[in-house]
């Protein structure tokens, strides 16, 4: 299907290739047919000689305020200029931006990749009467922003807070390299953890596990900040050494991620994160990707996540706080290489046969088809 109807995607926040809005969400809609534009930061570390979707360059803020300011309104007049059908954006800073574009003619889509209130009410470094001012702002801007834009969330529980949005899930794409690798031979003493790595993502819990198995090489690949790895070095003590961080101060692109995956043997692919209200209700992105390379599981014992792994059979819950727990899961993975195995293969059966990009992909293509009806769109919001 080729047709004119042109969407533009934005972030001021999201890094220009983002797995979720430029591999996935853009890519789709180019090859659903669509004339797809992505309004990004420009990043100068990046190679952009095989890149499909045209990008129209942000300047890049250090300040977060500048960018809040400078950086979203250079992101309207980029995007007014181009016209679309539907623009989504995918930060809440844009809010005021995709209010501003709307009118008869076309569609605004609100992609919610957090809880944002959640979050507000997790930093550290605002007390508490600032916490609760700063959530009721925010609740308060974004009801009225949103009032006439389609929302579409990256996981099921975010409908709690959004009942009218359409659940569009953050599943990976099947990588037919990954469907192709078995896991033979002797599995290495090396774990695995994909993604960027954050206080909240169990950074210091990941960085003490060769404390807690000393014969353990814990692998990141995922943007980290070099003041956090200094922190996470000194939790691993002596054996700092067998902390390997790939990523430091840089973003690092979904290719060389997936390649991660097939350089080692890996024991399994962690998720050791401490509990917060976010985390505790959410089915991690990266389990998909640990499943969609074979990778068994070794991750926090919430009961969303616990329930997760059982149904699927493909890893084990721990308390993450209890060193003892999660040494004996590792060793049951290195004592058990069969059993850690299937476990490895469940999760990829799983992926392939019902947890992947491609059913969410036709419900995003069909979704953004009957938008751009913009008569019975406007009369479904009234």
């Amino acid at each position: 299907m080729k047709t004119d109807k042109r969407v533009v995607h934005m972030t001021t926040v999201h890094h220009p290739y983002d797995p979720r809005i430029y591999h996935k969400q853009c890519k789709s809609l180019q090859n659903a047919g669509f004339d797809v534009t992505l309004v990004a930061r420009r990043d100068p570390k990046q190679n952009e000689e095989d890149k499909t979707i045209p990008h129209i360059k942000l300047k890049t803020y250090k300040s977060r305020l500048k960018r809040m300011i400078f950086g979203t309104y250079s992101a309207y007049r980029k995007a007014k200029t181009l016209k679309a059908d539907v623009y989504t954006i995918h930060d809440p800073e844009l809010l005021p931006v995709a209010w501003a574009l709307k009118n008869k003619n076309n569609v605004v889509i609100y992609d919610v990749h957090e809880d944002y209130v959640t979050s507000i009410l997790q930093k550290d470094y605002l007390n508490q009467t600032a916490k609760q001012l700063i959530a009721v702002g925010y609740k308060t801007m974004e009801k009225f922003f949103t009032k006439h834009m389609g929302i579409s969330l990256a996981e099921k529980y975010y409908q709690d807070t959004y009942p009218e949005g359409v659940t569009i899930l953050n599943y990976p794409t099947v990588n037919e390299t990954f469907i192709e690798h078995e896991r033979i031979g002797e599995v290495e003493n090396s774990v695995l953890y994909t993604g960027n790595v954050s206080y909240v993502r169990g950074a210091l819990q990941h960085g003490r596990l060769p404390q807690i198995d000393p014969t353990l090489t814990v692998h990141f690949i995922g943007k980290c900040p070099s003041e956090l790895a200094e922190e996470m070095g000194v939790e691993a003590g002596n054996h700092r050494g067998q902390l390997k961080i790939e990523g430091i101060d840089s973003f690092v692109e979904k290719e060389d991620i997936e390649k991660k995956y097939l350089e080692r043997n890996w024991l399994a692919g962690i998720a050791l994160f401490p509990p917060t209200e976010h985390y505790m209700k959410k089915e991690l992105t990266k389990f998909f990707e640990y499943m969609n390379a074979g990778l068994p599981i070794v991750c926090s014992n919430f009961p969303v996540w616990k329930a997760f792994v059982e149904k699927h059979k493909c890893g084990i819950a721990v308390d993450p706080t209890d060193n003892e727990a999660i040494k004996a899961a590792f060793d049951y993975l290195k004592g058990q290489p069969e059993e850690a195995r299937r476990m490895g293969e469940n999760g990829k059966k799983a992926v392939q046969e019902e947890l992947n990009w491609q059913t969410q992909e036709q419900k995003m293509v069909h979704w953004y088809s009957a938008l751009m009806n913009v008569e019975s769109y406007e009369r479904s919001i009234k």
